[in-house]
């Protein structure tokens, strides 16, 4: 911190108290949400979809937002959340 900032303005953003909107967006505003999934979404949709025996919810070419609702949808289904 220099002599002429203050805490607050040397504050992380992501870890401040606050308004959350740059940390939590709904999937459908993501920039790049009709990206192709990640492996790790990949991976972690198709262990929930076979745990919740409904594997018609893994889909291997679901883009990045459609697979985190999916993901949100088994985790509650789940009671993961």
């Amino acid at each position: 911190m220099t002599k002429n900032q203050s805490a607050s303005e040397n504050a992380n953003p992501k870890t401040a108290g606050g308004d959350a909107s740059n940390r939590i967006k709904d999937p459908s505003e993501w920039t790049t949400g009709d990206e192709p999934m990640t492996g790790a979404q990949a991976s972690y949709l198709k262990t929930l979809s076979e745990e919740a025996k409904s594997p018609d919810s893994f889909e291997p070419d679901l883009d990045k937002a459609e697979a985190s609702k999916r993901i949100d949808a088994l985790r509650k289904e789940a009671g993961r959340d």
